[in-house]
């Protein structure tokens, strides 16, 4: 097993990005990172998440999801696509948020895309889905983004999206389960084998 592949606390093995303690980081990568997901909800905070990590780390975003949850209406689609330039000033006042105009109101303007475009994101995203058996090796072979990624992002602008370039596109594929980017070795790779043990003889 390679360094980029650790054994966590509870025995699996797993993407080492993950750490070995029982953490929020953890159970994203055990639950939620390369699960594939139809739920709009879902959907809306993997781009959301996309969107405020332009220009950051995904640690600083990660940190802040629960307060993103609370600015956001629980990323209910309807309820952000409403929000006016009285909320966007409210929540510039908001510390426990990234406080930049630019990508709150584009958020909102994503939730308004998400609403009323056609085909649905969720459509989109199903036109993308790999299929592949052999997971990647290592963290270098893990692409920030691709030609894939770049198509999808092309489709996202033409329907109204902001803020999806093709490195948060992909970032958002791998969220949602478009792509299963866990690595070889790792129990949520797509060609983990468990090891199983033999019955012993009496």
């Amino acid at each position: 097993m390679g360094d980029d592949v650790i054994i966590g606390h509870d025995g699996k093995p797993r993407c080492s990005w993950a750490g070995a303690a029982d953490t929020a980081l953890g159970r994203y990568h055990d639950e939620v990172w390369g699960t594939r997901t139809y739920d709009d909800s879902a959907m809306f905070e993997a781009l959301t998440l996309g969107v405020f990590e332009v220009g950051l780390s995904w640690s600083i975003v990660f940190g802040k999801r629960d307060a993103f949850r609370r600015a956001f209406h629980g990323f209910d689609i309807t309820k952000v696509a409403t929000m006016t330039d009285r909320n966007v000033d409210r929540l510039l006042q908001d510390p426990s948020i990234i406080r930049n105009r630019s990508k709150i109101e584009a958020t909102i303007d994503n939730a308004r895309a998400m609403r009323s475009a056609s085909p649905s994101l969720g459509a989109l995203a199903k036109s993308y889905e790999s299929a592949r058996t052999h997971a990647p090796r290592s963290l270098a072979d893990l692409p920030t983004s691709t030609p894939q990624a770049e198509a999808f992002a092309k489709q996202l602008k033409s329907r109204g999206y902001r803020f999806v370039g093709p490195t948060s596109v992909y970032a958002f594929m791998q969220n949602v389960g478009v792509v299963n980017d866990h690595l070889h070795g790792c129990f949520r790779a797509t060609d983990y084998r468990p090891a199983h043990r033999q019955d012993r003889r009496r």
